[in-house]
Parts: structure tokens; sequence; C-alpha cells
């Protein structure tokens, strides 16, 4: 999870000039999405903004699957941001999936997570914020990291299977554009590539371009992470102690402050303790059963449950399901990746 801690946002230049070339007039975002001309050359957005910048332009565009596709292919390549070219000019597509995930936290409100296992590597998308982007964000996420892929190997790279969690419109031309079979409604947005091409070389490393950026933006991250926000530090310490059950007062002390305090600091930050523990549960609950080594029960006590059944009640609250259920879910893609074909290679 990102250490997100502002409500600021930076929408590249190139995001207009790619518009501009799809014959989408800034403007026309500007009054589709409700909101001032002078957003067009602001240098940030808030969240609710770049939300609404996005689903302007989902709306302008028609179809979710051809706004996904033209925006991906027609952003220039010369006009990616500092964060980007750092993973467009990285050594291999591994180095720069790696480095994508980890400067998108200074680029919020997505985030990425990485996991490798057997032939494929799986990169799903979550949200920093309680409801999630617009559907064409999220295809637009997935589908710039494969683009990334294919522009720095130059090779014209084919994913093994695409989910989203909502609708995207033409599925024909999803599947057409990512060289794979893509599912909707799934529980969530996730590229699986072949675990090969993360070690294709890319044409376009530039080792003296990154030594100049990478220090930049690492030293830009780490005065992030050092000024992250209260709930987030509250958040980790939790974590930390669920199994011995975590208690305000203890966490206070370690923040330096009495429990009152902590209470009225976190509610200026819209969010209470409950809140933040029940948040660090259920990412951990997540985390801990996608590990086919932990049994439910193990899961139970590190999440600081008494009994099983209490764990069960409380993961069926927050996903709408069982633990064992979700589980089966989550390894039935995995197995599904192996058995099914997916595309051509």
């Amino acid at each position: 999870m990102s250490s997100y801690t502002s409500d600021r946002i930076k929408l590249p230049p190139g995001f207009w000039a790619a518009l501009h070339q799809l014959g989408i007039a800034a403007q026309d975002i500007a009054r589709k999405a409700r909101l001032p001309h002078t957003m067009i050359t602001s240098p940030t957005v808030t969240t609710d903004q770049y939300f609404a910048i996005w689903q302007a332009f989902s709306d302008l565009i028609g179809d979710t699957a051809q706004g996904i596709i033209k925006l991906a292919t027609v952003f220039e390549t010369a006009k990616y941001p500092p964060t980007v070219l750092a993973t467009y000019h990285a050594r291999d597509y591994r180095d720069a999936l790696n480095r994508m995930a980890r400067y998108k936290q200074l680029c919020p409100p997505e985030h990425l997570r990485i996991t490798e296992q057997g032939e494929f590597a799986a990169i799903e998308l979550g949200w920093l914020q309680e409801h999630p982007g617009p559907p064409l964000l999220a295809g637009i996420t997935l589908a710039f990291l494969l683009e990334l892929g294919r522009r720095g190997t130059g090779q014209p790279l084919t994913a093994r299977l695409v989910e989203f969690s909502h609708a995207m419109g033409d599925r024909q031309a999803l599947e057409a554009y990512f060289g794979c079979s893509v599912r909707m409604g799934a529980e969530c947005s996730r590229l699986i590539l072949h675990r090969s091409d993360l070690d294709r070389p890319f044409v376009s490393f530039n080792e003296e371009l990154l030594d100049i950026l990478t220090p930049v933006l690492d030293r830009s991250l780490d005065d992030l992470q050092g000024g992250r926000s209260l709930s987030e530090n509250v958040k980790r310490l939790i974590q930390r102690s669920l199994p011995e059950g975590p208690d305000i007062q203890v966490v206070a002390k370690k923040l330096g402050m009495s429990d009152r305090t902590l209470q009225r600091r976190l509610h200026d930050e819209n969010t209470s303790f409950k809140h933040l523990l029940t948040q660090a549960k259920r990412e951990q609950a997540r985390a801990y059963l996608a590990d086919p080594s932990l049994d439910i029960k193990e899961v139970a006590f590190l999440l600081g449950y008494e009994d099983q059944n209490s764990f069960y009640r409380a993961f069926r609250l927050w996903e709408g399901d069982t633990p064992s259920n979700w589980r089966v879910k989550q390894e039935g893609w995995r197995r599904m990746l192996v058995t099914e074909p997916y595309g051509p290679r």
C-alpha cells in the first residue's frame, strides 16, 4: 500500500496533447467534468477532479475499450513524465515494472502489486481510497503497462490474461489489443504476463539518464514516506501488532501522544482508530490467505481473532464470501493460467 498523503495529483502535459490527437479538446473535458477551465493549466488537481476528468474522457470517447486502446497507443514517449521515463529507460521489462510500482507511489490514487509465480507474473491494480476510479482509468493503467513493455523491448508482446472488475465495452477490441482473453466482472483488475517476457532487455535502456533520474525520484519518495499521514502511520503500527490485539493507548504512546489526542487528530483526517483497525485486518487477511502455506486457523490467529468463527464472520462482511471460498477463487485463476490456452504467443 502506498503512503499516499496528499489530495493533489499531477497530470502530465502529454495527457492533454494525447487527447488533442484523439480530437478531444481540453476545454470539452473541463466542460463535461464541470470543472473550471483553469484546471487545464493547473500543475495539480484533486482526486475528485482527477476522476471527473477521466470520466469525462470516457463519456466523450464513447466506447470504453476504444478509449483505452487509442490513448495507450497515441501517448508519445517523448512526453512521458520523469516517473515514467525512469521505467521506459530501465534495463529490462522486470526492472521497468518494479520501478513503475515503486514510483507509482508518487502518482496517486492507484497502486500496483506485482507477484511472480511459475510461468506467469500478475500485476494487480488497487486504489488508495474506498471508491475505485472510473473503469476507463483502470483499463488505461493496465494497457499502459503492456504498452511500456512493447515500446521498451521493441517487441509485440502479448499478455496471458486480463481481468477487469467492471465492464469495459468492446471485449473483442481489447482482446485484439492485449493478445489474450479479457474477462470482465472479476474481483479486481489485473494483468497477467508471461514471466519470461520480464527478462527481455529494453532497447531504450539509458544508464546515464537513470543515474540522473533515480536519485531524484528516490529522494522524493523518501520525503513522501517520511511525511506520511498520521492515519498511515497508525495503520502500520496496527498491522505490526495484530496478533497481540492493537490497543489505541499503546499505539498513541508509540506516537508520543495521548489516546484522546490521537482520536482527535484521526478525526481531523476523517477517519478513526476503529476504521483503521478494520482496514488493517482486511488488507492483512487478503495477504495471508494468498499464502497457501498458512491454514485459515493460523490466519485468524495472526489477525488477532480468538477463534476461527469470529474471523469468518468478519471476512464475510468485508468480501461477501468465506475465507475458504475466497482462497479457492484466487487459486482458481492461477490453475486456470496453467491449464487453459489464452491468446497467441
